[in-house]
């Protein structure tokens, strides 16, 4: 197996002493270079071509979020952001620039370690592009979505869309969800594969770009018209009979945290026929059951395609599964909610729920 080389990106010698420790003491990873500043971090990355870097966000000279943007448009690598929670929120815009996933900062417990080690050997084997360079006043904005004058359908909310994502989900969502309009008629469910701490962060990052009200989701709260729910990721979402948040209790063995089956499938359940089921970009297999059992209750079923795609792994199962009806582009998804929150309902009347 190819050797992964790293380089490590932060202010702190220590915490670059650590990091070395911990890489390192894995077989197959070896630091070839360090950086205590952004500035330091754009030469050694370009001299050394890692496979993959870890980068700290606030440091002087320059900071990660210029660092970023300057090795993304320059020789792009894999970047994976070590930050505090309390940075959530800018660790999330790294992602928009095109850093590959976020995590706290790990300490020297066997469970953080082991968590750092196994992002790093995901991460490192991803392709990733070289950007073009954004202008500075265009960064973060999505283009508007032309809609019909037409009145929503129904009163109350017509539909339930359930979105499911993973690695290269939050930069999807950021095309997404700002572009669909303030009288958007119905609820958005998200579950979004995050490290721990920073669903909160997402949630204010999203809140940011978009028209509609974005809000973690929280226990017994009622899904309501043209607001954006997004799964916390110490708990799994679901929806209950009653049509209301409820999240339940993560168990230690559970691989994806949150579970986007657990909430497709208590969507599917729920609202049958009313359910729209889109499923982003991700690493491995979750969700494609749930999108199975959306199709099976009447349902919709969108998946994002593989050219829109970071990585081409949940939507690519659950396309195999036979049951997504259409396959788009990230870039016409809004449209595409739009679109169907705009058809009649099916024949029962939302009295009748």
């Amino acid at each position: 197996m190819p050797t992964i080389r790293v380089v490590i990106v932060d202010d702190s010698l220590l915490t670059r002493q650590m990091l070395r420790e911990v890489l390192e003491s894995v077989p197959g990873i070896t630091v070839t270079g360090e950086a205590g500043n952004g500035k330091q971090a754009v030469e050694v990355v370009r001299e050394l071509k890692p496979d993959l870097v870890t980068m700290d966000l606030e440091m002087p000279v320059m900071g990660g979020l210029e660092a970023i943007e300057e090795i993304m448009c320059a020789k792009a690598v894999p970047i994976l952001v070590l930050s505090s929670v309390a940075d959530a929120r800018v660790a999330l815009e790294a992602m928009e620039l095109g850093a590959l996933e976020v995590m706290e900062k790990p300490d020297l417990s066997p469970e953080s370690a082991a968590q750092l080690i196994a992002k790093v050997q995901l991460l490192s084997g991803v392709a990733v592009v070289t950007r073009m360079r954004p202008r500075k006043t265009t960064r973060l904005t999505t283009p508007p979505v032309a809609i019909s004058p037409e009145p929503w359908p129904v009163q109350g909310y017509p539909y339930v869309f359930a979105l499911a994502s993973s690695m290269g989900g939050p930069q999807a969502l950021a095309r997404i969800l700002p572009a669909l309009p303030k009288d958007f008629s119905c609820p958005v469910v998200i579950a979004q594969h995050i490290s721990d701490g920073f669903a909160r962060g997402i949630v204010e990052w999203l809140a940011s770009l978009c028209a509609l009200p974005v809000r973690l989701a929280a226990e017994g709260e009622p899904l309501q018209p043209g607001v954006i729910h997004v799964s916390p990721s110490e708990f799994h979402f679901t929806v209950s009979a009653s049509r209301r948040v409820a999240l339940m209790e993560r168990r230690a063995t559970d691989i994806y945290r949150p579970s986007c089956d657990h909430l497709l499938r208590s969507v599917a359940e729920v609202f049958g026929p009313r359910a729209i089921g889109i499923i982003l970009t991700g690493m491995g297999s979750d969700g494609a059951q749930g999108m199975v059992r959306i199709h099976e209750k009447g349902g919709v079923t969108l998946a994002q395609d593989e050219a829109s795609s970071l990585m081409f792994g949940m939507n690519q199962v659950a396309i195999h599964t036979g049951a997504i009806q259409r396959i788009l582009p990230v870039e016409t998804i809004a449209a595409e909610m739009i679109r169907l929150a705009r058809r009649d309902p099916p024949v029962k009347r939302m009295e009748e729920w």
